[in-house]
């Protein structure tokens, strides 16, 4: 669930007015299978509990209790129940769940040392391989079953809901999981694998030759792991012999050898040798085998899924609702779809809309760099600006600034 940065009881009743213009002026559609769902929710306060096992007899209901109790977090069940008012999960009844994955900055690596605009890059790009490399093309889920929305936060939630996914136990979903990380996955299989009885071929001198690495088109982690081979070789290419010396040094060649084999690569055709014949043994000499180890550990690292498994093998899981409003940033949920990915930018796209867009005058509270459209945000800490109400929003819910009175 959110972490929230922590505001005081004034600065609280400000976001949670602008939270209550928004609820006022825009319906929250229900979830499908709406009256099997639980419900729950964070009120606006410095000290508080989640309130969950709600449910609702209608949507009007639900229409209702949105704008009347203002919630500043809003989450629904990925789980179907007979009873899912019932305060004892055991009682609720549990009759399915959605198949939920869930990306967030905090699981990709090197997301730590990026900004808040770079992770929502970063987190995309993870989402279209897991959505296209996996979820569409290894499992051969019906995009048309899926839907995918922005998280309001750092990330994006897939909920499948095709009914031959919904009975998965959480072992099933964790095999799952297990398949996307790559668990137990060695690549060096895939390009090296056990020899037959016979033995591989054997050139003239006695010099094993390899078959070569599955097609790059090849389903699952065979394919991904020759196309991941080839992007490195690809990269080293526009890189150049010196970078390539220097990655070979770091692989663990020597100087000279390390030096011999860049010119080798890029300046006499050995990369594109090894892109025609899908092989490393394509030289009088054997390639450096520390070299071909770390090659493909870093392709192993550049194929490997990533997602939150809990998330996914937690059969009772609680997730944002669609098209409410993020506590922590006041983004809203974005529902998408796979063509829409491209061209959407949580920056523009999740800002809730607030009318004619009032302005709002906050007091920086730290050195604060956004690269929002219209417009950029730029403060120093004690600094004042007015900003767009969802801006401003966002930069008083992360603790970045509070709101202060206009002049006049």
């Amino acid at each position: 669930m959110s972490k929230d940065a922590p505001l005081d009881a004034a600065t609280l009743a400000w976001a949670r007015e602008r939270f209550a213009r928004y609820y006022r002026d825009h319906r929250i559609p229900p979830p499908p299978r709406f009256a099997r769902r639980e419900f729950a929710w964070f009120p606006f306060a410095s000290e508080t509990s989640m309130r969950r096992h709600i449910a609702w007899g209608s949507a009007d209901e639900f229409q209702q209790f949105v704008p009347r109790e203002v919630p500043r977090h809003l989450y629904y069940s990925t789980a179907y129940y007979r009873v899912p008012a019932h305060p004892k999960m055991a009682e609720k009844e549990w009759q399915g769940a959605d198949l939920i994955f869930d990306l967030d900055a905090d699981h990709l690596r090197g997301a730590s040392d990026q900004t808040y605009a770079e992770q929502l890059v970063h987190v995309k790009a993870g989402l279209v391989r897991l959505l296209d490399d996996f979820l569409f093309g290894d499992f051969g889920i019906d995009p048309g079953q899926t839907e995918i929305t922005f998280s309001g936060g750092r990330g994006y939630h897939v909920k499948v809901r095709s009914e031959g996914w919904l009975s998965l136990t959480s072992p099933e979903r964790r095999d799952l999981v297990d398949y996307i990380l790559g668990t137990g996955f060695d690549p060096l299989e895939v390009i090296e694998p056990p020899e037959r009885p016979a033995g591989p071929r054997r050139a003239p001198g006695g010099r094993r030759i390899r078959p070569p690495w599955p097609d790059p088109e090849a389903p699952g982690w065979a394919g991904r792991t020759t196309r991941a081979i080839l992007a490195v070789l690809a990269r080293w290419e526009g890189e150049g012999t010196e970078a390539v010396a220097g990655e070979l040094r770091t692989m663990g060649l020597p100087a000279a050898p390390a030096a011999r084999w860049a010119e080798r690569l890029v300046e006499r055709g050995g990369i594109e040798r090894i892109r025609q014949s899908r092989r490393f043994d394509v030289f009088k000499e054997d390639f450096p085998p520390q070299a071909i180890r770390a090659m493909v550990g870093q392709a192993a690292i550049e194929v490997q899924g990533e997602t939150d498994a809990p998330v996914t093998t937690d059969i009772h899981r609680l997730i944002r609702l669609p098209s409410s409003l993020h506590g922590g940033t006041g983004f809203r949920v974005v529902p998408l779809d796979r063509d829409r990915l491209a061209d959407f930018d949580p920056l523009t796209d999740a800002r809730a809309p607030f009318g004619d867009e009032p302005i709002e005058r906050v007091e920086f509270q730290r050195t604060v760099r956004y690269p929002f459209r219209d417009p950029p945000v730029r403060g120093s800490a004690g600094s004042t600006d007015e900003l767009p109400t969802a801006i401003a929003l966002f930069l008083v819910l992360r603790g970045e600034a509070v709101p202060r009175p206009r002049p006049g």
